[in-house]
């Protein structure tokens, strides 16, 4: 475990270093970028390394794998969940439970079951609406000309609190990826949102140039995903 522990940890401060110097680059402070830890098929051990190395935001694409790993890892009482993957009616519960942000909202179906859900169990849960910025078939997130509508509704429900937008562009395209942050970074702007959770490990730099605030970051940290 030492070698995974000394890889992991040079990766993370590789990826910090990343970050850094990209925020520096356009002006911005570092510690206005969030990274998140994709943790996605990787063991609770993988986890506990990387907290170890001062890691606390992890981002995890399956409800149940999820929802295993809090279970897994509760006595790390300051461990942050954040789920990035479609989301599924039926395993909602598993996501509040786990008290996990759900970056993934696309629906006012699922709003409204989210809102349900942990008004009926007195939570909140800290939601971002994903956005199809570019409109690939391929891809989940509400398309732009919906996106009003998703936030007003989505902010008429008490237990939701909503903090940003996210989206996931082509991966091997920087220059798409560029003009998908910087139409998501325009659209917070005009709903008056914060957070934008947007750049991978291939394109972070093109991310926190247009303005990210959270990062998710994967195989640069863990490595290849295994299975």
């Amino acid at each position: 475990m030492a070698d995974i522990s000394t890889r992991i940890a040079e990766n993370l401060q590789a990826v910090r270093e990343r970050i850094t110097q990209a925020a520096r680059e356009s002006g911005r402070d570092p510690a206005s970028v969030q990274l998140i830890a994709v943790s996605k098929f990787h063991p609770p051990a993988a986890l506990r390394e990387a907290y170890a190395a001062g890691q606390r935001h992890f981002g995890e694409n399956y409800a149940q794998e999820l929802a295993d790993k809090a279970r897994e890892l509760s006595d790390l009482t300051d461990l942050s969940l954040h789920f990035i993957g479609g989301l599924q009616r039926n395993k909602l519960k598993l996501l509040l439970d786990a008290g996990a942000a759900i970056e993934t909202l696309a629906s006012e179906a699922h709003a409204r079951s989210l809102h349900e859900r942990a008004s009926a169990a007195g939570q909140s849960c800290e939601v971002l609406i994903q956005v199809n910025v570019l409109g690939e078939t391929q891809k989940g997130g509400v398309a732009p000309d919906d996106l009003a509508r998703l936030v007003e509704r989505v902010r008429g429900f008490s237990s939701l609190l909503l903090r940003g937008l996210m989206t996931i562009p082509q991966a091997d395209d920087l220059a798409l990826s560029e003009r998908a942050y910087r139409t998501l970074a325009e659209l917070a702007r005009a709903h008056a949102l914060s957070e934008l959770s947007m750049g991978m490990s291939d394109d972070l730099e093109v991310a926190v140039r247009e303005g990210a605030t959270r990062v998710r970051i994967g195989t640069a940290i863990f490595g290849p995903r295994p299975g």
